[in-house]
């Protein structure tokens, strides 16, 4: 199954998929995680953000967000651009969507943020899934809201960015 893939500034998303990214962060860091903290944080207003749509049984709109991440610019969090909130809902796990949305954003990096490293502040239980992205750890393991985490480091690596089988387009 393939993913419709939506990737704008915070200021072009709809009200209503950015009430559908909030519903599914809130769902999975506050409620799954049972993790009490202050989801909008001011980074999104800074970001790009990308979101993947399944039409597979589609409720709302004929479409579903099935994978979701944001693309923060550099200086905001890090001094290198930073991909973060990267969320899969809980019917759209097990089908390989978050490596699929991870692929697609570093793609999307390469593009916007040539010659750039990505730095994460990832879940110290996702260590080995950024570890098989390229991503080395670059801290000791530090609390952030009651959950182990780490920082990570993906050096920028030059490809030819190709979605089925056209350029990536990045929006002006």
């Amino acid at each position: 199954m393939s993913l419709q893939w939506q990737f704008m500034r915070f200021d072009d998303l709809t009200i209503q998929d950015w009430y559908t990214v909030s519903a599914a962060r809130i769902e999975v860091f506050i409620m799954e995680q049972n993790c009490p903290f202050q989801d909008n944080d001011g980074a999104d207003l800074l970001s790009w953000h990308l979101l993947g749509w399944s039409n597979v049984n589609a409720q709302i709109n004929g479409r579903e967000l099935a994978a979701y991440c944001r693309l923060v610019d550099p200086g905001v969090k890090y001094s290198e651009p930073s991909i973060g909130r990267v969320v899969t809902p809980g019917p759209f796990r097990g089908r390989g969507y978050g490596k699929i949305l991870m692929a697609e954003a570093l793609a999307r990096h390469d593009v916007l943020y040539p010659g750039q490293a990505n730095r994460i502040g990832a879940q110290h239980r996702l260590e080995k899934f950024y570890n098989e992205l390229g991503f080395v750890r670059s801290s000791e393991i530090y609390i952030e809201d009651g959950i182990a985490h780490v920082e990570m480091v993906r050096s920028y690596r030059a490809i030819d960015v190709v979605d089925a089988g056209r350029h990536l387009q990045i929006p002006a």
